[in-house]
């Protein structure tokens, strides 16, 4: 956990720096009437944040479905942990490498205290499929790029985001099929295919009437 109390753009050190490829930015907020609610609503908003299991139906169903994994690829219900992987279904094919799924590995989860503000940031980079000998990255991106999703509250302002950084397509597999899917799926998130998802997401973690509430 980081404490500072010099600060002027909470959690923007948690996003890795942008050095090739393509990057993504989705962001939502939500003032509430006073900084005592915002500290309150907070608690469920980060509790969503690591709930993986329920991120699709906090983004209304919206194309991917996601569930979280432990180390070795068995499901587990409950929080986020640092080392877990998400198991993403995407619409459509889904490629030998990855048994069908794309694979990432939550790499680091971090909160900062400030005077004012706190925030919860989660990042993820592609990984390989846990229940396969291959080493190749499983994911339609190599693992160079990675995903850090992020709540924060200012003030009485809460915050949900997605920033994806160095998104390269990954076409370097021994399956032929593999990267011909991955090169159109890569190819729609650069054009920004994935932003309605990441933006229904982000949206979803702020609404107070989600069912999903932990």
């Amino acid at each position: 956990m980081e404490n500072s109390s010099n600060e002027n753009n909470p959690g923007a050190a948690h996003v890795p720096a942008q050095e090739t490829g393509s990057k993504m930015d989705a962001v939502e907020k939500i003032e509430l009437n006073s900084e005592t609610e915002a500290i309150r609503f907070f608690q469920i908003v980060k509790e969503r944040l690591l709930d993986i299991n329920h991120w699709s139906e906090f983004a209304g169903g919206a194309s991917s479905d996601f569930y979280l994994t432990d180390v070795s690829g068995a499901a587990v219900d409950r929080n986020a942990l640092e080392g877990d992987h998400i198991k993403i279904d995407i619409p459509g094919p889904g490629t030998k490498t990855g048994g069908g799924f794309d694979w990432v590995t939550i790499q680091q989860i971090k909160l900062q205290i400030l005077d004012d503000a706190e925030v919860l940031s989660m990042t993820a980079r592609p990984s390989s499929n846990p229940f396969s000998e291959e080493e190749k990255t499983a994911h339609f991106l190599t693992d160079q790029a990675t995903s850090t999703f992020q709540v924060k509250r200012i003030g009485k302002v809460i915050y949900a985001e997605e920033h994806g950084r160095n998104e390269v397509p990954n076409t370097d597999l021994d399956h032929t099929i593999d990267n011909i899917r991955n090169t159109f799926v890569g190819w729609g998130a650069k054009i920004g295919f994935s932003y309605p998802q990441w933006k229904a997401l982000v949206k979803g973690l702020l609404t107070y009437d989600n069912p999903y509430i932990s």
